[in-house]
């Protein structure tokens, strides 16, 4: 991969990480950093302040645990990017409980930027729950790291609608929304974004992206993956507030829209908002809460735990495109495969020339995978001297279309959007809060946690959830 010129890397940043020694950091942030350095997609002067509550230890101990880390999750570990990135790094306690807990840091991030000069910006990523992000914001804003900073905030944002708008209210007390990036990682997948290129480019598709021909939009996200290790944030949050009221959310807001004007943030969010503004709040009787066998041998998880790690649902985007078109959505641990799988359902030619197809109907399938894959499934006569039809699949990898082609990983995309400045993949505040109010239904009156087997597809009633029609998730 050829190295972006100078004009197109970023200025002189200082990177704030809360929650620096935590799961996410070690899973996602360094790794997205180090290949953006290892890309020559970084600035070509930065540094990088971990922080939290607990020291990990002298910095060179903080950088050992970040250099095993990447080591086990990075192929191939360039030694010469990786030592110069860890040189970078350094690491500083902060209480948000004490008044005088973040003195320390501010102080160690305006050295930063005495050694970068008076060009350089602050880049803070709050990875942290939501019940710790209100008093950490208050300590930014004492301090003044806010005086313009982005600011990046991991989902869920919030746990209910209330804490979702007390959560914005105490932002709003120290940063303005053009500062703010509420990330969803699902956003910055390459397929994600491919959405909008496979509608709006393609003559041959917008047309019958509509209610005249489509049964049914499903949205699958299963994981094979127990909670193993999330065990305590998984009681904190459950499967409904982690992934529904954010990922696939998002993906139906993408699904749903109408084209934007232009492609840039104001545009594309403006539209995405209106799809969450015509969904209808969730219906409690339509919705499918379910438990691994299992997850209370979890550690961090309580013996009598009622916490939902599988939901299914169905949803309705009360627009003239999408009236009557039923979005199933479903996502899980413990489940049958892992996918990320969206499936457009066809409505099938009336008449019945040809009888009863036994193939089902015709298919668009989307793989939400980091490099995009897209599936169709159409009806033609088998070859001989009967009218009888064969089903056909085409299927298209971009990846082997074009080889030398590497997509960025999701927090590599969305990484470098915020050190751009560009707010285009990230969730604007009225979107939050619309969807907290579709949600909210739900979270006031949950129904009842099914328990389900390992490698299965969820509770007996989720299968029912999807009709006749049932769940379409291809190969699994």
């Amino acid at each position: 991969m050829n190295a972006p010129s100078d004009q197109e890397r970023p200025g002189p940043h200082v990177f704030v990480i809360f929650g620096a020694t935590g799961d996410l950091a070690k899973r996602k942030l360094f790794p997205g950093l180090y290949r953006l350095a290892a890309a020559g997609r970084l600035p070509e002067e930065y540094a990088i302040i971990g922080s939290g509550r607990h020291s990990p230890g002298t910095d060179d101990e903080f950088r050992d645990k970040i250099r095993s880390g990447l080591e086990e999750s990075v192929d191939d570990v360039d030694s010469k990017v990786l030592d110069d990135l860890l040189r970078r790094l350094s690491f500083q306690t902060s209480d948000p409980a004490d008044d005088d807990g973040g003195k320390d840091l501010a102080a160690a991030v305006r050295t930063a930027h005495d050694g970068l000069g008076e060009d350089s910006k602050t880049l803070i990523y709050l990875s942290v729950p939501p019940t710790a992000m209100e008093s950490m914001i208050d300590m930014l804003g004492r301090e003044h790291l806010t005086d313009g900073a982005r600011v990046v905030v991991e989902k869920p944002f919030g746990t209910d609608l209330e804490s979702s708008r007390e959560l914005d209210a105490a932002l709003k007390k120290v940063i303005d929304e053009d500062q703010v990036y509420r990330i969803d990682h699902f956003l910055g997948k390459e397929a994600v974004q491919n959405i909008l290129a496979l509608r709006f480019a393609n003559g041959l598709i917008e047309p019958a992206w509509n209610r005249d021909h489509l049964v049914s939009v499903q949205i699958d996200v299963p994981e094979t993956l127990t909670a193993e290790g999330r065990g305590a944030f998984y009681e904190s949050t459950g499967c409904f507030r982690d992934m529904i009221s954010t990922h696939l959310c998002q993906v139906l807001g993408f699904i749903a829209m109408e084209a934007p004007v232009h492609l840039d943030p104001t545009a594309l969010r403006n539209e995405k908002a209106k799809v969450f503004a015509a969904m209808k709040p969730l219906d409690p009787n339509r919705v499918v809460f379910g438990q691994y066998e299992g997850y209370r041998d979890e550690e961090g998880v309580a013996k009598d735990s009622t916490v939902e790690t599988f939901v299914a649902l169905e949803a309705f985007v009360d627009t003239e495109r999408w009236q009557d078109v039923r979005f199933l959505l479903r996502t899980g641990k413990a489940l049958g495969a892992t996918r990320r799988t969206v499936t457009l359902t066809f409505r099938t030619p009336p008449m019945g020339r040809f009888g009863d197809s036994e193939y089902g109907p015709n298919q668009l399938v989307l793989e939400l995978s980091d490099s995009p894959e897209f599936g169709v499934s159409l009806m033609a006569k088998r070859p001989g001297p009967r009218m009888d039809l064969v089903p056909l699949t085409f299927h298209l990898d971009i990846a082997e279309e074009d080889p030398d082609d590497k997509p960025l990983e999701a927090y590599e995309r969305l990484l470098l959007d915020v050190m751009r400045g560009d707010q285009t993949l990230f969730t604007r505040a009225d979107e939050v809060d619309r969807l907290w109010q579709i949600c909210q239904p739900v979270l006031d009156n949950p129904p009842p946690t099914l328990p389900y087997a390992r490698g299965s597809w969820g509770p007996e009633k989720a299968i029912e959830l999807a009709g006749p029609e049932g769940w379409h998730l291809p190969d699994a």
